[in-house]
């Protein structure tokens, strides 16, 4: 596990959340948050994983209402224990998302 990545997912979806803490600065706050958020969390996940992330992210910081919802750390454990595990099986020769046949 990467207790820094998943630290600061963490501190990063607290910032996203700060806009419900100020009424009336929290809408102006989210609409320099969501492109921002939307950048780093490409950063922070290269390839398809952080674009779809980046995409949800800045979506969710732009709707009111949504704030709420821990995009990085989502991404983080995503990326963490099913991604990661999908690549393992698929380097093993394994598929994933097929079913194993138990035996009696």
């Amino acid at each position: 596990m990467n207790w820094k990545k998943l630290f600061l997912s963490i501190l990063l979806d607290l910032v996203g959340m700060t806009s419900f803490a100020i009424p009336g600065i929290g809408e102006f706050q989210d609409m320099i948050w969501a492109p921002l958020s939307a950048y780093i969390l490409m950063k922070m996940y290269p390839g398809t994983i952080g674009k779809v992330a980046g995409t949800i992210e800045f979506i969710e910081e732009l709707l009111p209402g949504l704030d709420f919802i821990p995009t990085f750390t989502i991404t983080y454990f995503y990326d963490e224990f099913i991604e990661k595990r999908n690549k393992k099986s698929f380097i093993e020769g394994e598929n994933p998302h097929a079913r194993k046949n138990i035996q009696d």
